[in-house]
């Protein structure tokens, strides 16, 4: 079956095997998937992810046996995009999660988009 929106089907596979308390898991593989993994393994959400022939596998992180990631909230839906301006990026849980936008320049962390004066599309709030 088709998945409608992949970014909501990611985050939804690392939130269920968070839940379920895996040591990784696998996602379909997809450039902008990748990018995500990416943005999560150097903000020090994950551990690690690899990029295997068809999928990506994302390796969890865990703090004294608890889930690092407590949240993850997809902002921008197929129905409803959501696009803001650099100065409109909004701060996660007063600083303590992250937000992931698209840019121009390639996604970005929220800060970091903030600091390079670019706005796009916000894919998803993560704490």
């Amino acid at each position: 079956m088709a998945v409608v929106d992949p970014v909501a089907d990611m985050l939804t596979r690392i939130r269920n095997a968070y839940g379920a308390h895996h040591n990784d898991v696998a996602v379909p593989l997809s450039k902008m998937k990748t990018s995500i993994a990416g943005v999560l393994k150097e903000e020090g959400y994950i551990t690690d992810y690899a990029v295997e022939t068809r999928d990506i596998s994302i390796a969890l992180k865990y703090v004294d046996g608890k889930p690092l990631i407590t949240g993850l909230k997809k902002i921008s839906k197929p129905g409803r995009r959501v696009y803001v301006g650099a100065s409109d990026i909004p701060r996660v849980q007063n600083g303590i999660g992250i937000c992931i936008v698209s840019t121009s320049q390639g996604l970005l962390e929220g800060a970091k988009a903030k600091e390079a004066n670019v706005g796009g599309e916000l894919l998803c709030e993560i704490w």
